[in-house]
């Protein structure tokens, strides 16, 4: 079996993101990854990489505005200079996340926010950290159904996404604030999240899958939400059935680093604790060819890590 080496994980400090943490420093002490914790510093970041040391793991957190493109180049430097300290980098789970109520929200770069922090903050991340992995190694992108609309979504008016040029998606909306342009951007995000996969495995050897962990209403992904709509939120996540932190966590934990999912890759797509096939809407080699350029101009850079 594989020494379980460091898991680096962005977001962990609520929900998801925490729950995930926590199944991962309480595991036997065989299996117990290095942490390396990428989320906003402050006395939440400082929380839960106490209450993971508590459980035995060993624990650095890396302080980083994931709306900030430095910092998350600053983010990935410390990581690797910590990662000379720490047992070899295994596992990137990309959980940070945010749904912005205004898509003219930019980011520090300029970006549409919600396009910005879930999808070009990991982007930039990935593609410093690539070369830092040591095989066999994975890379677990979040996921989310939305980017499709099926009988149930429509009923409850959740937006599907809206395809477009990414240099067009990454830029700050124009319009009044609504939830429909900004549930649009929310699952253009994810659906540039399957592209990204499916591209980024053709660029590494590190494994590559997108993790769905079930709607999970009253979340903090919500937080710039009306008050009513937070309020709603939070009574269906009392219904029973309905994805929590608590149960998603520790399934995303275990896609970092269970030997039951190590063959997954090529953006293997995983909702809750099952492969699923992805709509043929999110499989089109030239969205993500085109993905894959416009990222790099995004940035900044001529690629966007591993090989051309």
């Amino acid at each position: 079996m594989t020494e379980p080496g460091t898991v680096l994980i962005t977001g962990p400090t609520r929900n998801l993101g925490r729950h995930t943490v926590l199944a991962l420093a309480g595991r036997p002490e065989s299996q117990r990854p290095d942490l390396l914790l990428v989320g906003r510093a402050g006395p939440d970041l400082t929380a839960v990489a106490d209450e993971a040391r508590a459980l035995g793991a060993n624990v650095r957190e890396i302080g980083c505005d994931l709306a900030s493109l430095e910092d998350v180049r600053k983010a990935a430097a410390t990581a690797r200079e910590l990662l000379t300290t720490m047992r070899p980098l295994r596992a990137l789970v990309a959980n940070a996340g945010v749904m912005s109520a205004d898509t003219r929200q930019a980011s520090a770069d300029g970006y549409e926010l919600t396009f910005a922090v879930n999808y070009l903050a990991h982007a930039q991340l990935i593609g410093d950290l690539l070369g830092s992995f040591a095989a066999p190694a994975r890379v677990v992108l979040i996921g989310s159904n939305t980017y499709h609309a099926n009988f149930w979504r429509k009923l409850l008016h959740v937006a599907e996404a809206d395809w477009a040029d990414p240099v067009e998606l990454a830029r700050p909306g124009t319009g009044e604030p609504s939830m429909e342009a900004s549930g649009v951007a929310y699952s253009n995000a994810k659906l540039a999240i399957l592209y990204y996969a499916h591209e980024l495995q053709r660029h590494t050897d590190v494994h590559v899958s997108v993790y769905e962990p079930g709607w999970m209403p009253g979340t903090a992904l919500g937080r710039g939400a009306p008050a009513a709509f937070q309020a709603m939120s939070r009574a269906l996540a009392r219904i029973p059935g309905v994805s929590t932190p608590q149960r998603s966590g520790p399934l995303l934990a275990a896609m970092a680093v269970d030997e039951k999912w190590a063959h997954l890759r090529d953006g293997a797509f995983v909702v809750k604790d099952k492969p699923t096939e992805v709509q043929p809407v999110a499989h089109d080699r030239g969205r993500e060819r085109r993905l894959w350029e416009a990222t790099a101009e995004l940035l900044g850079e001529r690629r966007v890590g591993g090989r051309q």
